[in-house]
């Protein structure tokens, strides 16, 4: 079958699904794409809504991943607002739509992402609880804090991760008053172990944040339809006029579990099983982006990824594999976050049990520093927090999963690019 009588369906419409049709016509298929978003905005990026764009500091048409004009000059055929609601792999086709449109396909692409996690407590229903995953809510989010900032009122942020503390900046830069609720001992826990995390919390406090940790929240309380406090597990409770709801995300896997594909289990994040590929069960059926759980022989594990890069490099990778090329996918995981006057990048995968030690090149004092978790003299991840321009011999190191001297690596004079083999 020639590319020009193919039909290759792509399901979602974040950077992972865009990228995937930007490639297929990059690499010169000629068959139809269509790309299928269920929002009713063109496909976007996820990174300004808690950063830039949340803070006023970027335009809103800057989020998008193309011009609209862009789908219909390379011939995309975009469904936006409408949600593919069945899959059958014996006729393959997908059924999306108010009208129940049925289209045959001969590759399907599932870039269907994530979505937050719901805090099951009473009050979630009230009109200041908030959650962050789309451009909507960002919308929402960004008037709010402006809102909070004037009239000094206060956000309370369930969840010290990534995106509790790029929004506790924002909040902050607004002169809205945040404390944040964290069930564990430090921010970022399953990410930097303890050793790190202590440093994003002083970072925070000096500006005014406020933390709650060993504790959850157990109820929002309100009236009249609005926030008025926030109780938690250990009979604290802060006033609020807002809430955000920042405890993590879960994979988008219905459509894909109704479907009978294989699916990872939650130990390893949950998601769509693929292989290097990012091949699901089915072989005409891949999976890329926040959903797609695959091998990483490098890790010796089944890694789920939720993180700007791997959607802007696995949709390009299922895209080449869709079009028969030899792919393998095995980037090193790579992640980055502005807050206040920090900036920081973290490549490599290293949660607390995995590795031995962290090494600190640098003044951590100042937050000028790299950091290296390390098993076994082999590095796992760095994080380089006001030191730029270190990523690829970071990666190198990963890479190589050579044994280093850890003096070295913590010796500033000792270039990195020295120690990758």
């Amino acid at each position: 079958m020639v590319d020009a009588d193919q039909t290759f369906v792509i399901v979602g419409g974040g950077l992972a699904g865009a990228k995937a049709a930007e490639t297929l016509r990059t690499e010169g298929f000629t068959g139809r794409v269509i790309l299928i978003c269920d929002e009713r905005d063109h496909p976007y990026e996820r990174p300004p809504l808690s950063k830039g764009y949340l803070l006023g500091k970027e335009e809103r048409d800057s989020v998008f991943v193309h011009e609209p004009a862009w789908y219909a000059r390379n011939d995309i055929e975009l469904h936006l607002g409408e949600t593919v609601d069945a899959i059958d792999r014996t006729a393959k086709t997908v059924r999306f739509g108010e009208d129940g449109t049925v289209v045959r396909y001969d590759k399907l692409l599932l870039a269907t992402g994530a979505e937050p996690r719901r805090l099951d407590i009473p009050g979630t229903d009230l009109a200041g609880v908030h959650h962050l995953r789309r451009l909507a809510h960002a919308e929402r989010l960004k008037g709010v804090l402006a809102a909070l900032g004037r009239d000094n009122g206060h956000i309370v942020i369930a969840g010290a991760g990534w995106i509790g503390l790029e929004v506790a900046a924002a909040a902050r830069e607004y002169g809205a008053e945040v404390t944040v609720v964290e069930p564990l001992s430090t921010p970022l826990h399953s990410v930097l172990g303890p050793e790190l995390g202590n440093i994003f919390a002083e970072l925070h406090r000096e500006r005014g944040v406020r933390f709650h940790f060993g504790a959850r929240l157990t109820e929002i309380v309100g009236q009249d339809g609005m926030v008025l406090a926030a109780r938690t597990d250990d009979g604290e409770e802060h006033p609020a006029h807002d809430v955000l709801a920042a405890v993590g995300a879960a994979p988008r896997v219905a459509l894909a579990e109704a479907a009978g594909l294989e699916l990872a289990d939650r130990a390893h994040g949950g998601g769509v099983a693929v292989d290097e590929q990012l091949r699901t069960s089915d072989p005409d059926i891949y999976a890329a982006g926040d959903v797609a759980s695959f091998h990483h022989a490098l890790f010796g594990n089944r890694l789920r990824v939720e993180h700007w890069a791997n959607a802007l490099n696995g949709g390009p990778a299922a895209a080449r594999a869709m079009l028969g090329r030899q792919v393998t996918y095995d980037r090193v995981p790579y992640f980055f976050s502005d807050q206040y006057d920090l900036g920081m990048e973290y490549s490599g995968w290293a949660p607390p049990g995995t590795y031995d030690e962290v090494v600190i090149r640098g003044d951590a004092g100042k937050r000028e520093f790299i950091a290296f978790w390390v098993k076994q003299g082999r590095v796992l991840a760095g994080m380089n927090v006001n030191v730029w321009d270190v990523t690829e011999p970071i990666q190198g190191l990963i890479r190589s999963r050579a044994q280093v001297d850890t003096e070295a690596l913590a010796d500033p004079h000792v270039p990195l690019v020295n120690l990758v083999p």
